[in-house]
């Protein structure tokens, strides 16, 4: 007889998401693929009912497990999902109830295949001037999409470099679904978003027993990775330590979890990326050198979108059609003055920022044209402020040359005051203004300034804003 060790070994080396489920569609376990696929552990997810773990919108519309009866053998449907990272992606959902010798449903399983290498393109990807799903007919573009291909077809480590917003992330994704990993799985970690001792259990994994807390063993991302991609995502901000544990790796490719003497060998293929500049980083001893031998193998650099000639105007039409097309709006275009002003502008979160200008733009704007009025406030600079109204900003009385106290400093000159407000000063405070209001959260802030998350993000990271 089977025993339920050997059932859970079984499902682990499935190369699809499974998860069990009681007759209540709780979880009882889930397989490491699927732990893979959506960041979900077993012991997280043990209990909790199955559409707070798959978040797919099957869940929500037409459960598939509810529509199985006695005489249907499985229930297969397309949908999505979205997973700890946040990322939603196609998957095909298959369900079927599990029976005892009498015939009596005692649970049901779920198998969860990942779509995203199925070679399908929707209207949204198939465009032209494209690789995978990323968008660009400027001669650096060029160069990058007869790149990727060749690295797509190799196992060699690839460091991908460039400033925040470029893309990195989607060449990366793009390296995997193209290759012979593509149905393996695609793990991705922030080395800035976690504290180091964390981090060296959430890559390597850990032993029951080897911290305080650690009340069962937890598979690294590594292990998770096997047969597949693991993407180091700000690998400028690893820590030395975890730089020879990870240079160890890479020379050997034996995976040592955290109070464990023994090893676990995994065929990975590693990408990493970064903003920084890593050879300036070796120089201060920041980074090791032998390390970045070892990831820069094959680089790719993503150009800042401001210096890709005739890709702004071709992002700008590809997101105006798929935001229009997913909140059905009936919109004709951008305005000659919007369309000068979208050209022109330096974009500095590069193409993540020109993403959330078109998303807001298409959702506030209430004519057939979008107008300038329609873009995020701060698109249109600083506002022309006479005298008194940039003294008034501030906090100073119209007609008080003395400060915002009077009785005070009364030698002050207003040239003086008004000379050292810069933009950047005058956005700041806005900044701090709309935090205030909101409370400290995020999200209600950048409502306010009618900015996206990220970029109040980062303007508050630009302008040392604590959070």
């Amino acid at each position: 007889m089977t025993s339920s060790l050997d059932f859970l070994r079984l499902i682990d080396e499935i190369p699809l998401g499974i998860l069990i489920l009681d007759t209540d569609r709780r979880v009882i376990t889930l397989n490491r693929s699927f732990e893979a696929l959506s960041g979900f552990s077993a012991s997280l997810a043990r209990g909790v009912h199955c559409r707070n773990i798959l978040r797919s919108a099957a869940c929500i519309s037409n459960c598939p497990v509810l529509r199985i009866t006695t005489d249907d053998r499985s229930i297969s449907c397309e949908s999505d999902i979205i997973n700890l990272d946040r990322q939603l992606f196609p998957i095909r959902l298959t369900c079927a109830s599990i029976t005892d010798v009498n015939g009596k449903t005692v649970g049901f399983i779920e198998t969860i295949e990942d779509l995203r290498s199925s070679g399908k393109l929707d209207g949204e990807k198939s465009v032209a001037y494209s690789f995978a799903n990323i968008i660009g007919r400027s001669r650096q573009m060029e160069k990058i999409f007869q790149t990727l291909p060749v690295l797509a077809q190799s196992d060699v480590s690839v460091l991908i470099t460039g400033e925040t917003g470029t893309g990195k992330d989607l060449v990366a994704e793009a390296i995997h679904q193209t290759s012979g990993r593509a149905s393996g799985p695609f793990i991705k970690i922030n080395c800035g978003a976690l504290p180091e001792t964390l981090l060296e259990s959430e890559l390597f994994g850990h032993q029951k027993g080897s911290f305080t807390g650690a009340g069962e063993d937890k598979p690294g991302r590594f292990k998770l990775a096997h047969n597949g991609t693991i993407f180091l995502t700000e690998i400028g901000d690893l820590s030395l330590p975890l730089q020879v544990k990870l240079l160890t790796f890479l020379d050997d490719k034996i995976i040592y979890p955290l109070g464990s003497t023994k090893g676990f060998k995994t065929n990975v293929r590693m990408i990493a990326a970064t903003h920084r500049n890593l050879e300036q980083m070796v120089i201060q001893g920041l980074f090791r050198k032998d390390l970045l031998f070892r990831l820069n193998v094959a680089r790719i650099h993503l150009p800042p979108l401001r210096k890709r000639e005739g890709d702004i105007q071709l992002l700008l039409d590809h997101f105006f059609n798929a935001y229009t097309r997913q909140i059905n709006k009936q919109i004709n275009g951008f305005s000659k003055d919007t369309l000068v002003m979208l050209l022109n502008y330096k974009y500095e979160g590069n193409i993540r920022e020109l993403k959330n200008i078109v998303e807001y733009a298409v959702n506030v704007s209430n004519s057939l044209t979008i107008e300038p009025r329609h873009l995020p406030s701060y698109l249109s600079g600083p506002p022309d402020l006479t005298e008194s109204e940039l003294l008034e900003s501030q906090g100073y009385a119209t007609g008080n040359p003395i400060g915002p106290e009077s009785g005070k400093n009364s030698g002050i000159d207003k040239r003086n005051l008004i000379e050292p407000e810069t933009w950047s000063t005058i956005q700041r405070q806005i900044i701090i203004k709309a935090l205030k209001e909101s409370n400290g959260k995020k999200a209600e802030a950048a409502k306010i300034l009618g900015w996206g998350r990220s970029t109040l993000w980062r303007k508050m990271k630009r302008f040392k804003i604590d959070s």
